[in-house]
């Protein structure tokens, strides 16, 4: 089953963040948007290697600016992932059309978001005293499956993915 939220990376920095961001939206069947400007360039060599084989199957949406995201894509809600959030990712309640955005690997968001979504910010829980955030890819992998976890009846264990095999 799809995951019917939106992945908005803006102004992504790292191909292989996005390249393996890319990978998990294809494995959750959900569209990636990106917003430009990029920190790479979309034949990276790089980007294509983290992406495998997957790219012929990303729903990959490209947004040359915020405004342009949402008049394209007109989300129905906003969770906005930060080290400044008010909120923890497991106090978020995702709901179908809803967007979840994440800045880039150096600066965060932009800062007018802070301001402009105060309430829409969420924090994923880091319990290591040394840790300031984590790397962006993984980031993504956790909000992701935490919303398709929630937006799911029941899990299908039909598929040969969702049971483990027996040692």
């Amino acid at each position: 089953m799809s995951l019917p939220l939106h992945i908005v990376l803006v102004h992504p920095e790292i191909p292989q963040n996005t390249g393996a961001i890319g990978r998990l939206c294809v494995g959750l069947d959900a569209p990636l948007h990106l917003i430009r400007p990029l920190g790479f360039a979309m034949t990276s060599a790089w980007l294509k290697r983290a992406g495998l084989d997957y790219w012929a199957h990303l729903d990959l949406r490209l947004h040359d600016t915020w405004d342009a995201f949402l008049a394209a894509t007109n989300p129905a809600r906003f969770h906005l992932a930060s080290t400044r959030g008010r909120h923890t990712l497991y106090a978020c309640r995702f709901n179908p059309g809803d967007a979840i955005i994440f800045g880039n690997e150096s600066r965060g968001l932009p800062p007018p978001f802070y301001q402009q979504y105060a309430d829409a910010l969420f924090c994923i829980p880091m319990p290591g005293v040394h840790a300031r955030s984590l790397n962006l890819a993984n980031a993504v992998a956790v909000v992701a499956y935490e919303a398709w976890r929630q937006l799911q009846p029941a899990i299908d264990t039909s598929h040969p993915a969702a049971t483990p095999t027996p040692p």
